[in-house]
Protein backbone atom coordinates (compact mmCIF):
# COMPACT_ATOMS: atom_id res chain seq x y z
CA UNK A 1 0.00 0.00 0.00
CA UNK A 2 2.56 2.81 -1.35
CA UNK A 3 -0.74 5.41 -1.60
CA UNK A 4 -0.66 5.85 2.18
CA UNK A 5 1.72 8.77 3.08
CA UNK A 6 3.12 7.00 6.37
CA UNK A 7 3.94 3.80 3.75
CA UNK A 8 6.12 6.13 1.85
CA UNK A 9 7.67 7.15 4.77
CA UNK A 10 8.57 3.45 5.82
CA UNK A 11 10.05 2.84 2.32
CA UNK A 12 12.72 6.13 2.41
CA UNK A 13 13.73 5.02 6.22
CA UNK A 14 14.15 1.18 5.03
CA UNK A 15 15.70 2.76 2.11
CA UNK A 16 18.47 5.16 3.89
CA UNK A 17 18.92 2.17 6.19
CA UNK A 18 20.18 0.33 3.44
CA UNK A 19 22.45 2.96 2.34
CA UNK A 20 24.33 1.89 5.66
CA UNK A 21 25.59 -0.94 4.15
CA UNK A 22 27.09 1.01 0.88
CA UNK A 23 28.73 4.40 2.69
CA UNK A 24 31.50 4.27 5.40
CA UNK A 25 30.40 5.76 9.32
CA UNK A 26 33.86 6.50 9.87
CA UNK A 27 36.85 7.94 8.10
CA UNK A 28 40.08 7.97 10.51
CA UNK A 29 43.40 9.70 9.37
CA UNK A 30 46.58 8.42 11.06
CA UNK A 31 50.25 9.87 11.04
CA UNK A 32 52.88 7.09 11.19
CA UNK A 33 56.83 7.76 10.88
CA UNK A 34 55.48 10.85 8.12
CA UNK A 35 53.23 8.27 6.67
CA UNK A 36 49.79 9.50 6.11
CA UNK A 37 46.80 6.47 6.31
CA UNK A 38 43.58 6.41 6.01
CA UNK A 39 40.90 3.96 7.54
CA UNK A 40 37.39 3.49 7.77
CA UNK A 41 34.89 1.87 9.64
CA UNK A 42 32.39 -0.07 8.06
CA UNK A 43 29.25 -1.87 9.15
CA UNK A 44 31.00 -4.99 7.16
CA UNK A 45 34.11 -5.02 9.18
CA UNK A 46 32.05 -5.81 12.45
CA UNK A 47 29.35 -8.66 12.82
CA UNK A 48 26.90 -7.15 15.76
CA UNK A 49 26.48 -3.68 13.39
CA UNK A 50 26.48 -5.88 10.37
CA UNK A 51 23.31 -7.69 12.39
CA UNK A 52 21.64 -4.39 13.25
CA UNK A 53 21.86 -2.75 9.97
CA UNK A 54 19.97 -5.94 8.41
CA UNK A 55 17.11 -5.48 10.54
CA UNK A 56 16.94 -2.06 10.71
CA UNK A 57 16.95 -2.30 6.58
CA UNK A 58 14.36 -4.89 6.56
CA UNK A 59 11.65 -4.08 9.55
CA UNK A 60 10.17 -1.24 7.62
CA UNK A 61 9.71 -2.89 4.51
CA UNK A 62 7.81 -5.66 6.30
CA UNK A 63 5.70 -2.95 8.13
CA UNK A 64 4.94 -1.68 4.82
CA UNK A 65 2.54 -4.53 4.34
CA UNK A 66 1.26 -4.84 7.91
CA UNK A 67 -1.66 -1.96 6.78
CA UNK A 68 -4.30 -4.34 7.95
CA UNK A 69 -3.20 -4.45 11.60
CA UNK A 70 -1.89 -0.87 12.60
CA UNK A 71 -1.31 -2.38 16.27
CA UNK A 72 1.51 -4.43 14.83
CA UNK A 73 2.37 -1.78 12.70
CA UNK A 74 2.94 0.56 15.31
CA UNK A 75 4.89 -1.63 17.35
CA UNK A 76 6.89 -2.90 13.82
CA UNK A 77 8.05 0.65 13.92
CA UNK A 78 8.81 1.02 17.44
CA UNK A 79 11.10 -1.59 17.23
CA UNK A 80 12.63 -0.62 14.16
CA UNK A 81 13.29 2.77 16.06
CA UNK A 82 15.00 1.32 18.80
CA UNK A 83 16.90 -1.18 16.35
CA UNK A 84 18.34 2.47 14.73
CA UNK A 85 18.97 3.89 18.02
CA UNK A 86 20.90 0.63 18.86
CA UNK A 87 22.75 1.17 16.14
CA UNK A 88 23.75 4.68 16.53
CA UNK A 89 24.72 3.83 19.82
CA UNK A 90 27.04 0.89 18.95
CA UNK A 91 28.54 3.17 16.39
CA UNK A 92 29.22 5.83 19.14
CA UNK A 93 30.50 3.06 21.22
CA UNK A 94 33.21 1.88 18.25
CA UNK A 95 34.40 5.41 17.00
CA UNK A 96 35.12 6.21 20.96
CA UNK A 97 37.40 2.70 21.02
CA UNK A 98 39.11 4.16 18.22
CA UNK A 99 41.55 6.45 20.87
CA UNK A 100 42.51 3.21 22.36
CA UNK A 101 44.35 2.16 19.52
CA UNK A 102 48.09 1.95 19.21
CA UNK A 103 48.41 4.80 17.08
CA UNK A 104 45.29 6.71 17.91
CA UNK A 105 44.10 8.73 15.10
CA UNK A 106 45.16 12.16 14.55
CA UNK A 107 42.02 12.89 13.21
CA UNK A 108 38.54 11.72 12.35
CA UNK A 109 35.31 12.58 10.49
CA UNK A 110 31.61 11.10 10.70
CA UNK A 111 30.81 9.95 7.10
CA UNK A 112 27.87 9.54 4.57
CA UNK A 113 26.94 6.23 6.61
CA UNK A 114 26.50 8.02 10.12
CA UNK A 115 23.83 10.02 8.97
CA UNK A 116 21.38 8.17 7.19
CA UNK A 117 20.19 6.38 10.67
CA UNK A 118 19.70 9.52 11.97
CA UNK A 119 17.27 10.54 9.16
CA UNK A 120 15.47 7.41 9.04
CA UNK A 121 14.31 7.89 12.53
CA UNK A 122 12.96 10.87 11.48
CA UNK A 123 11.07 9.13 8.94
CA UNK A 124 9.62 6.09 11.14
CA UNK A 125 8.37 8.77 13.42
CA UNK A 126 6.36 10.07 11.10
CA UNK A 127 5.13 7.00 9.90
CA UNK A 128 4.50 6.34 13.21
CA UNK A 129 2.61 9.55 13.53
CA UNK A 130 0.59 8.67 10.11
CA UNK A 131 -0.43 5.10 11.76
CA UNK A 132 -1.79 6.52 15.08
CA UNK A 133 -4.23 9.48 12.66
CA UNK A 134 -4.97 6.36 10.10
CA UNK A 135 -6.02 4.28 13.59
CA UNK A 136 -8.11 7.54 15.17
CA UNK A 137 -9.66 7.78 11.62
CA UNK A 138 -11.26 4.37 11.59
CA UNK A 139 -12.28 4.57 15.11
CA UNK A 140 -14.42 7.44 14.31
CA UNK A 141 -15.35 5.82 11.54
CA UNK A 142 -16.58 2.66 14.04
CA UNK A 143 -18.72 4.57 16.66
CA UNK A 144 -20.54 6.22 13.95
CA UNK A 145 -21.85 3.04 12.55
Amino acid sequence: MIQRTQSLWLFLAALLNAGVLYFDLYRTHTVVNGVDTLGQIRVSDHYPSLLIAVVMALIPLVTIFLFNNRKRQIRMTAFGMVAIASFISLLLVRVNNLSKLVPPPTSGTYWIGSVLPVIALVFLFMAMMGIRRDDKLVKSVDRLR
